[in-house]
């Protein structure tokens, strides 16, 4: 299984960027599937969590601005970045729980991470 992110750049304050992050090999399902973000010399955080049935959750920093989707039948999941802040810049992961074909559970996977920067 490999999760391909794209989208991530440099933008103003107050700029958007678009997270895209495509799930690709033998899959059966896949459950959850969102995005954290880690800074050098930090812990990995969510940021947005969105489960096979659309429910979805948001880190407090995020709320109001980020909206994440997911189109499962590209097996993608997004990230719309609104109103972004200089604090936003990071390092973004995709995430996705997935069952493989022929496995009986799901798995944790992670994508490469998408530097996104917010700067003047």
């Amino acid at each position: 299984v490999q999760l391909q992110a794209s989208g991530g750049g440099l933008v103003q304050p107050g700029g958007s960027l678009r997270l895209s992050c495509v799930a690709s090999g033998s899959i059966f399902s896949i459950r959850d599937m969102g995005w954290y973000r880690q800074a050098p010399g930090k812990q990995r955080e969510l940021v947005a969590l969105i489960s096979g049935g659309g429910s979805r959750n948001y880190a407090d920093s995020v709320k109001g601005r980020f909206t994440i989707s997911r189109d499962n039948t590209k097996n993608t999941v997004y990230l719309q970045m609104d109103g972004l802040k200089p604090e936003d810049t990071d390092v973004y992961y995709c995430y996705a729980n997935i069952r493989l074909g022929g496995d009986l559970y799901a798995s944790d996977y992670w994508g490469q991470g998408t530097q996104v920067t917010v700067s003047s």
